[in-house]
């Protein structure tokens, strides 16, 4: 009979389920971290259609200002002061939103850095962590099954011994009843 068996499969479902939960966390580090990458190309693509937008405006003041000039006799020093003074703020504007959005994705690409490093750094401890306990377990694992193993030869031993003492005992039940009956013959 084999007393091993229910012990190995408990072992070995064990052995699964940590490598399953190790798999786990690698793949939320994973996760995690196209998490960051797709915030910070969102960041870019916020950034350009917010420029974009303000050029827009920008090209409607324009447009303003030419139907005044256009439109408006005597007005083209005040128009052209107007667009010189529209021009500067817009650019401004813009060179302050590039700016910020520079600052924003530097910033957020810093520390998705940093939790990349950190992150590498803790699944590589966490691998190594688990690696030694996967052996410890499969050292724990051969123990308990020579263990059990030593007790099930045991009991295979104390069964025999038990089958030929009651040979024996049959043997000499068979003996006394065979000199009872000779002796009652006699």
């Amino acid at each position: 009979m084999n007393y091993t068996a229910p012990i190995t499969a408990t072992f070995e479902m064990q052995r699964q389920s940590i490598k399953q939960a190790t798999q786990a966390v690698e793949q939320g580090v994973e996760f995690q971290q196209n998490v960051n990458q797709a915030v910070l190309d969102g960041i870019e693509s916020t950034e350009s259609a917010q420029r974009r937008g303000v050029e827009l405006y920008r090209t409607a003041a324009h447009q303003t200002l030419d139907a005044v000039e256009a439109n408006v006799p005597g007005a083209e020093s005040s128009v052209s002061e107007a667009r010189e003074a529209l021009d500067e703020q817009y650019d401004v504007l813009l060179e302050n939103h590039a700016e910020a959005f520079e600052t924003v994705a530097a910033e957020f690409e810093e520390g998705a850095d940093a939790y990349d490093d950190f992150a590498g750094d803790y699944v590589a401890a966490l691998e190594e962590q688990i690696d030694l306990l996967i052996e410890a377990h499969e050292e724990f694992e051969a123990q308990s099954v020579d263990a059990v193993d030593q007790v099930a030869d045991g009991l295979e031993d104390v069964q025999d011994q038990l089958e030929d003492v009651q040979a024996q005992v049959q043997e000499q039940v068979r003996d006394v009843q065979q000199q009872a009956a000779d002796a009652v013959e006699a």
